[in-house]
């Protein structure tokens, strides 16, 4: 963004700035913005009173997404999304081969232990979800769970829980539709990273619209995709790739949405994820059928 073209300070019209109040969303310079759990906030919104008028919702505290702020413990979803990966794992180490053939991700394959096919050709759409709960050892789920509690946390409180329950589920989704239209029919897919990635994606739209630093985002990044390319295989880029276009999708809708239209267009954009699911879905599967 040029010089010319940044807003001014609402309290200093003559100085202009890239931040803007996260609960009222006017534009803030760097002497009057108070750092606050997730960005920035103007005095008034800290005072609690909208001052002008101009912000009518500035007494009921929101997130950047413009979600309510939910009270309690604010990475509740994320220690729960953890949670739920670990009782995945553990049920892999306890039920053993035929527990985790029977919901990792796959097209169509004869499975061991199973006297039919199975996959989501087969009609078993279900693995699109178990799949991303359930790991192939304890690096993959330990590094997974690392990224998981490191950038989970913040974009929960940044976004709401709702929709940050939306963005992890939906990205997770993109990955695994990806993989099922890209990857061979028999080759197995499972993990949490199609998810994480989309998280990846999402922190990506945050730093840019809090104007961050945003090169160790982006080393970060780069590191992980050339792990996901690495020519040893191993991984399925699919999910990663999938689940990253789906959260960087999402989540700039949830921060960049105007305010007048900004449910609607936020859960508009996840039905819009949600359908060209379902039509990779059904297409891979007419032709595997």
């Amino acid at each position: 963004m040029d010089q010319a073209s940044l807003p001014s300070c609402y309290r200093h019209p003559g100085v202009q700035t890239g931040i803007t109040c996260t609960r009222c969303e006017r534009p803030i310079c760097p002497e009057c913005m108070v750092s606050a759990s997730v960005g920035f906030q103007c005095p008034e919104c800290v005072r609690g009173g909208s001052g002008t008028g101009h912000a009518p919702t500035a007494n009921q505290p929101r997130t950047m997404a413009g979600a309510a702020i939910a009270p309690g413990d604010p990475h509740l979803l994320t220690k729960a999304l953890i949670g739920l990966n670990l009782v995945g794992y553990l049920l892999q180490q306890a039920l053993g081969d035929k527990f985790e053939y029977g919901y990792e991700m796959l097209g169509r394959a004869f499975v061991p232990g199973f006297d039919s096919l199975q996959g989501v050709a087969e009609g078993q759409w279900y693995r699109l979800v178990t799949s991303m709960f359930l790991h192939g050892g304890v690096m993959h789920i330990a590094f997974n769970m690392l990224s998981l509690w490191w950038i989970g946390g913040p974009l929960e409180a940044a976004l709401g829980r709702v929709r940050y329950l939306a963005l992890y589920f939906v990205s997770g989704l993109a990955g695994s539709a990806l993989t099922y239209w890209l990857a061979a029919p028999n080759q197995p897919s499972l993990g949490a990273s199609g998810a994480i990635f989309g998280l990846f994606g999402a922190t990506a739209v945050l730093m840019r619209k809090l104007n961050y630093d945003m090169r160790p985002l982006i080393a970060l990044l780069v590191i992980n995709l050339v792990i996901t390319f690495n020519p040893w295989g191993g991984i399925a880029w699919q999910a990663h790739i999938g689940g990253l276009v789906g959260g960087t999708v999402i989540a700039y809708a949830m921060v960049h949405a105007p305010r007048e239209r900004r449910s609607l267009i936020q859960w508009g954009t996840c039905g819009v994820v949600l359908l060209a699911v379902v039509v990779i879905v059904i297409a891979r599967t007419a032709a595997l059928t």
